[in-house]
């Protein structure tokens, strides 16, 4: 039978058009939505993120205890006092130590144990929980427990040194100057090389494995293999964990703070702990504000730099 052309089809009768919808009422715009649902998120960023730089923008230009009602404005008084202060310096220069031992310590060992477990080997899932154990250890659980291994009297390390014949290796490692930074930085890689490790099992597991059994049937093996088809492949990921342990290395805290306190003789102080140092055992929030905002326009800068020089060889590269 034939339908008339005048009627809408069955199927049609329920659905009005956009044009409909637009004349039946007022439409509500499609920025606004996104705006409802973005407005959470960006309310607390905005209070526990962006106010906080602001405020801290604020008191660097004052002296101020912290608790006293009265602001004295200096300026950039601050500022100057920090540019020239040897600790400062010291701090920012052990910072940078931090960040080289991490990118190049915690990478290529999260990498290789990454590829290790990806091979499957027999007890890899055991493998892969004891290596995992570090990172779900709290920060104050670690730092008591390698204080505890390092104890120059009864600790752990310099018992195995002296077992085997090493007796001119034990040292008071968190309490001498030369070996405090290096003890520390070999914790703080213990801790978060299994976060990389992670982070380099899920890109391995996004590298076609078509594309590997191809290069494998042209005799590409071994460190070719690698060299040709995964680390390429992983670029996305090196970046991602390359920024992350900029960014985590130049703002580190906690087990600074737990092992040594900044000590000995500031051997450990970084710029996150001098600040603490600053604002709230020495009561100079001003000051302790100047370092902070110090730290956040180096991390800021370098990440930029470092996004930037990617971005530049990517596209010379395409």
């Amino acid at each position: 039978m034939a339908i008339p052309v005048s009627q809408p089809m069955p199927g049609n009768a329920a659905r009005p058009t956009s044009g409909a919808a637009s004349r039946g009422g007022p439409r509500w715009p499609n920025w606004a939505t996104i705006a409802l649902f973005l407005a959470p998120a960006l309310a607390i960023y905005g209070v526990f993120v962006l106010y906080p730089i602001v405020q801290s923008l604020r008191y660097s230009l004052y002296e101020w205890s912290g608790i006293s009602p009265g602001f004295e404005f200096v300026g950039l008084e601050n500022y100057r006092t920090l540019l020239g202060d040897p600790v400062f310096w010291k701090a920012l220069r052990n910072n940078v130590i931090l960040v080289i031992a991490s990118i190049a310590i915690q990478l290529p060992l999260g990498l290789g144990l990454a590829m290790v477990l990806e091979e499957r080997l027999r007890g890899w899932r055991i493998f892969r929980t004891v290596w995992f154990l570090p990172l779900l250890m709290s920060t104050v659980a670690i730092g008591l427990l390698w204080n505890y291994i390092y104890d120059p009297t009864f600790g752990l390390l310099n018992t195995l040194l002296n077992a085997v014949g090493l007796d001119s290796w034990q040292r008071g490692w968190l309490g001498e100057q030369e070996t405090a930074l290096g003890s520390v930085i070999a914790v703080i890689c213990w801790q978060y090389i299994p976060f990389y490790m992670v982070l380099f099992i899920a890109g391995l597991t996004t590298i076609p494995g078509d594309l590997v059994e191809a290069a494998r049937l042209d005799g590409a093996s071994g460190w070719r293999l690698f060299r040709t088809i995964t680390l390429p492949l992983l670029r996305p990921v090196i970046r991602t964990a390359a920024i992350l342990s900029l960014i985590g290395s130049l703002k580190y805290f906690d087990l600074i703070y737990v092992m040594t306190g900044g000590g000995p003789g500031d051997a450990t102080q970084l710029m996150a702990t001098y600040m603490y140092k600053n604002a709230f055992t020495q009561f100079d929030m001003g000051y302790g504000s100047a370092i902070a905002v110090a730290l956040f326009l180096i991390a800021f800068v370098i990440t930029g730099l470092v996004l930037y020089l990617d971005q530049f060889r990517a596209g010379r590269e395409d």
